[in-house]
């Protein structure tokens, strides 16, 4: 990929959608952990996609361009949350996401719907994009023993929500 990243920060426009295309999945599930609604879903992706196209020459290391991505992704998501949030109300954000994901995909979000709000995310990155602790820590700007505890506090919260049933 880090060969797909130099020739796209050279201007090449097939390389950056190919990189877009191998990534479109994991931009999709960490939007919808933000938003359920295809359109807002659509419009941040859209956004991100533009914003790295725009700055793809600032990325230093290639070998980060998953994560960088993420990150733009993630700033968008909160910028665009936040600006709703003030012109609407909070029904909504209460749809279920109509993509055309398998039954495992709705298993996956509908248990991330159970977990504190603070902890979505990065259930999200970690199980469902396989980003590492540190990358997440990176991506959030927090500790990595704040991600790690989280994601204890969130099995535990799930083993006991599985135990009930």
């Amino acid at each position: 990929m880090s060969i797909l990243v130099k020739k796209a920060q050279k201007g090449d426009a097939d390389a950056f959608i190919e990189l877009i295309e191998r990534n479109k999945m994991t931009l999709q599930r960490v939007a919808y952990g933000y938003f359920r609604s295809e359109e807002d879903v659509a419009d941040v992706i859209q956004d991100t996609i533009l914003n790295a196209f725009e700055h793809i020459k600032e990325l230093r290391k290639p070998e980060y361009f998953r994560t960088w991505l993420v990150r733009i992704l993630m700033n968008n998501c909160n910028r665009m949350y936040n600006q709703n949030k003030k012109s609407c109300g909070l029904e909504e954000y209460t749809e279920t996401p109509q993509s055309s994901s398998g039954p495992g995909d709705v298993e996956f979000h509908e248990m991330l719907r159970s977990l504190p709000e603070d902890s979505r995310l990065i259930f999200q990155l970690y199980y469902g994009e396989r980003f590492t602790t540190r990358e997440i820590s990176e991506m959030m700007h927090m500790r990595e023993a704040t991600i790690k505890s989280r994601l204890h506090r969130g099995k535990q919260k799930l083993r006991a929500e599985i135990q009930m049933v």
